[in-house]
């Protein structure tokens, strides 16, 4: 069996095989992108008309046409299978097929190069706003979270191991900053997304009279690609807007790490609603964080697809190549893996409950404060590093006798420095020591209240 490539098939003599149509459809990917095929279709046939490349009425035709087209593929009724090729294609047959051959003067001056070049374009620019939308409903929760939790300390952690006490609100804060990276990077990434490759045709223009300008304005376009070369034969911008969902994936798979942490017995900081969590097919006592841990499995396919698609780009002369058609896949993918990974982590955060005591608990019989004690010596004239020195042997001391900072005597502090002073207890108490950080962005009560002040003023702003 043998099909007819009739939109090129006047150069050969012998029609595609089945096998070699199968392999090289895509319509299966792109059938996606029909909505945005088709809106470029009307711009550009529209501008057909309006440069008298094409009469009114044919435009007109054509128009209503290709929004009956849109109607049909959304409900179903076009056929869309793999012999068809890609949606291009598709919708240009069936085109022909409603209105005669006044629907082969759709493709005037364009290529099905510039063609996808656009529709990808479109895509991602619709993409790239929502994964904006959903990012900052997880900086919204979390945000919620630390208004709500202000005043609960927390031991911080460097290499999991317990380093100094913070606030539970700085901790979830330092969140909604790495995600406020991730929305600026998707920002700055849209405006090299917003450029209309449309008119540059195969690789090197047209002949005919067109107006690309006016295309990318009805298309609502910053501008447009001015290289026709490089119009078609670059998905730099792919490659860029995947590397930053890379990156949301990255800050997102931290937070499912901590959950699935916290939410453990040995840690217990955190209680997930039991609609966010599985339970054992043998275990009967289990309770599995395993939105989180998808979550943090799911990175290593949006990895994949930076791969993916870094590859398939590698070594491309110019202009345009078959290998572009396997841009599609790790687009998709990442699309919907990174817009699904937030939703559900903002859903996981909104049904989870933090647990006060157990913080309280872990910020006793450690030696969290061991810090203050060290920035107290060199307020008092010892250089800092022999500050440390000298509280690194008072912590050993402890470890040794088994006992805690705060439950050392003043004599004892005096065997490692007698510039100590009863006022050191005060600094050894969590909830006190915080309160004499004075650097800008610290976790004292002033600054944390400030970043929330910040941030609520940040999110409330953003469409």
């Amino acid at each position: 069996m043998s099909h007819t490539p009739s939109l090129w098939g006047g150069r050969f003599k012998a029609p595609l095989s089945e096998a070699a149509l199968r392999f090289s459809s895509s319509i299966d990917l792109d059938k996606a992108l029909y909505q945005e095929d088709i809106a470029g279709s009307i711009a550009h046939v529209e501008m057909l008309a309006a440069q008298r490349i094409i009469t009114s009425e044919e435009a007109r035709r054509i128009r209503t046409a290709l929004k009956g087209i849109e109607r049909e593929i959304a409900s179903g009724k076009l056929d869309l299978s793999w012999e068809k090729e890609d949606i291009h294609m598709a919708i240009e047959q069936r085109l022909i097929q409603k209105v005669g051959a006044v629907g082969g003067k759709l493709h005037t001056g364009r290529s099905r190069n510039d063609q996808v070049a656009l529709d990808e374009r479109l895509f991602l620019r619709t993409a790239i706003q929502e994964l904006r939308r959903l990012i900052t409903q997880l900086q919204r929760v979390l945000l919620y979270k630390a208004e709500k939790n202000f005043g609960t300390l927390m031991p911080g952690y460097t290499h999991l191991q317990r380093a100094q006490p913070v606030y539970l609100s700085h901790h979830l804060l330092a969140y909604v900053s790495m995600l406020d990276r991730d929305v600026e990077r998707l920002t700055d990434c849209h405006e090299r997304v917003n450029r209309s490759p449309l008119g540059a045709a195969a690789m090197a223009g047209t002949s005919f009279p067109i107006d690309r300008a006016a295309v990318a304005k009805k298309l609502r376009f910053g501008g447009v690609i001015e290289n026709s070369i490089d119009a078609v034969s670059d998905r730099d911008h792919l490659v860029e807007f995947i590397a930053v969902c890379s990156t949301v994936m990255m800050h997102l798979s931290r937070m499912a790490e901590e959950l699935v942490l916290w939410s453990s017995q040995e840690f217990d900081f955190v209680r997930i609603d039991d609609a966010y969590t599985t339970g054992s097919s043998i275990m009967p006592q289990k309770k599995n964080p395993d939105m989180a841990e998808l979550v943090r499995g799911k990175v290593g396919r949006v990895y994949g697809s930076l791969m993916n698609i870094l590859t398939t780009m590698k070594g491309l002369p110019l202009a345009y190549n078959r290998d572009m058609q396997e841009d599609k896949q790790p687009l998709f993918d990442a699309v919907t893996t990174t817009r699904e990974s937030v939703f559900i982590m903002t859903h996981v955060l909104v049904h989870s409950t933090f647990n006060t005591q157990r913080f309280e608990e872990e910020l006793k019989n450690d030696f969290l404060t061991a810090t203050e004690i060290a920035d107290y010596l060199v307020q008092h004239g010892v250089p800092f590093r022999d500050a440390h020195a000298v509280t690194g042997r008072i912590v050993a001391y402890c470890v040794e006798h088994r006992k805690t900072l705060s439950s050392l005597t003043l004599r004892e502090f005096h065997h490692f420095s007698h510039r100590i002073a009863e006022d050191i207890y005060g600094l050894l108490d969590p909830h006190r020591s915080i309160e004499h950080k004075r650097s800008s962005g610290s976790t004292a009560p002033q600054e944390v209240k400030r970043q929330i002040v910040h941030w609520t003023k940040v999110l409330k702003q953003r469409k």
